[in-house]
């Protein structure tokens, strides 16, 4: 039986006699329609279950579950708060309550505080806590909380990771990796602590003290190959090619998607493209297409192969709108996007550099002036989703549904003097975006192409002088729409303020 076919059994048995065994059987049919990408079978079916069952909170709460599956924040916040108000001990109804609140862009440290009060041992729950102490402007009580409990828990990787996050984005600290020092002080052979620790500092760019948390993790652990596979991104990046090579030699078995593409790079560097196209494309027939994708496009444009313009468009599948905001509307946005840029460094794993990037999923705000913007934008992204060619199920962008219409993330970057964003790619994405609110004065931009997108470029990094797609210049309310997969990045300007805003398009289910 079809999703559509319960869902319609189901509306028939809807009535005022309705036995909790049948209350039941829709609150699971609604699990299963929300984990098939059908919150409009589930939101169909709730939405009169909870008038018919006003006070049976499961009911509402699985309500408030698929309307934030659908991206609706208002209707979550309300499913949730009515959910706790008849089940105030529940501790996943707090959890789910807490979580739409932060993420509606409204106080939500007291609610995490009663979800922690009833499930203390959570360590999520307390990484969400954390980001709503700091949302919250409590930046003084969210790290000593988080550190502490990181240092009662030195194993606790994504602590670690968050720590160092924050205390790197928050205050700009130098040494905002030690937690995982004191950690493997205190556990010397758990290569995990040691792997979480380079990685950490390798992405903020400190190689050599990447370098010497393996040569450490060795000196205790001896030759992992997890080590190798480390050691041989640092070689590479590094531009220590002669280590690499007998390091990714012996990384090969991990069977690690992070260490196919750091090999793919290397061998792009190496100018050995057959060798990286053909661990490209192993990666693809091992279902890892989002990262491999971006590394085919420009191993296609090295040799001239036609895949490259099938791939990336011919022209380029991208599209310059400009929305229709008025001049009040701009100010008004920026002001609402400057309030949330709480952090003063750019976190390490991101391509700001020289400037801030927002916490969060920005279009979940219920702000109305974001969700003005969030419909302006849905309706931009619906016209460029219908004019795209014809479906083609090989293709990236192109082998998918193209119904509804959900993001995967959704941001704003703040960039000041010399600030710009590094060559890169959207693995979790469908659909990427740059939408320009505030620019620098023409005075202080500099001279053109200050500031501009670029499309298409390859990383510098690697060597390989494949121009730009194109270059867009920026303009405040302009939208630019693009593949996932294309190579972006910016050219840094000389002064004043950059504000924008981006996102990227889930992959639809249907």
């Amino acid at each position: 039986m079809t999703l559509d076919d319960r869902a319609a059994q189901l509306q028939a048995l809807l009535s005022p006699l309705l036995s909790l065994a049948t209350i039941n059987r829709c609150t699971h049919f609604a699990l299963d329609a929300n984990a098939a990408g059908r919150t409009d079978l589930s939101i169909t079916l709730l939405a009169p279950l909870c008038n018919i069952a006003p006070s049976n909170p499961r009911v509402w709460q699985m309500l408030g579950v698929s309307h934030r599956e659908a991206q609706n924040s208002a209707a979550a916040l309300d499913a949730f708060a009515r959910a706790a108000a008849f089940a105030p001990r529940d501790s996943r109804i707090a959890n789910g309550h807490a979580t739409a609140a932060l993420e509606a862009g409204v106080p939500s440290a007291l609610l995490f505080k009663t979800a922690r009060d009833l499930a203390p041992n959570d360590p999520e729950l307390l990484l969400s806590t954390v980001a709503a102490l700091n949302a919250d402007s409590h930046h003084d009580v969210a790290e000593p909380l988080l550190a502490r409990n990181v240092a009662a828990n030195p194993a606790w990787i994504r602590g670690h990771e968050a720590l160092a996050t924050l205390r790197l984005t928050m205050r700009g600290d130098d040494d905002f990796a030690r937690s995982f020092a004191e950690g493997v002080a205190q556990l010397p052979v758990e290569p995990s602590l040691y792997i979480a620790w380079q990685r950490a500092l390798a992405q903020a760019g400190r190689w050599d003290a990447a370098r010497a948390v393996i040569e450490q993790a060795r000196s205790r652990l001896g030759n992992l190959i997890e080590f190798d596979a480390a050691e041989a991104n640092i070689a590479a990046e590094t531009g220590n090619n002669v280590l690499a090579e007998p390091l990714f030699a012996r990384a090969v078995s991990l069977d690690d998607p992070g260490t196919r593409i750091s090999h793919i790079r290397h061998c792009l560097r190496t100018g050995r493209i057959d060798e990286a196209e053909a661990i490209a494309t192993d990666a693809l027939a091992r279902q890892l297409p989002s990262t491999v994708w971006p590394y085919l496009s420009l191993i296609w444009r090295l040799r001239g192969d036609p895949r490259a313009m099938w791939l990336d468009g011919a022209p380029p599948m991208v599209s310059v709108i400009d929305l229709p905001f008025t001049d009040a509307e701009l100010i008004d946005l920026a002001a609402a996007l400057r309030r949330l840029h709480i952090t003063r460094h750019h976190p390490a794993e991101q391509s700001v550099r020289g400037g801030t990037q927002t916490e969060g999923l920005l279009f979940a705000r219920i702000d109305p002036v974001i969700q003005s913007l969030r419909a302006k934008v849905i309706h931009a992204v619906r016209g460029y989703v219908d004019a795209l060619p014809p479906f083609d199920a090989t293709h990236p962008l192109l082998g998918t549904a193209r119904g509804d219409l959900l993001f995967a993330g959704s941001w704003s970057v703040r960039l000041g003097a010399q600030g710009f964003h590094t060559c890169h790619t959207h693995p979790f994405g469908w659909i990427s975006s740059a939408l320009y609110v505030s620019l620098p004065d023409a005075d202080v931009l500099g001279p053109a192409p200050a500031g501009w997108l670029e499309l298409g470029a390859s990383p510098p990094d690697l060597h390989l002088d494949l121009p730009a797609y194109r270059r867009i210049e920026p303009k405040a309310g302009r939208l630019v729409l693009f593949p996932s997969t294309m190579w972006h990045g910016t050219v840094p300007f000389d002064d004043g303020e950059r504000l924008t805003v981006a996102f990227d398009v889930a992959v639809p289910s249907r």
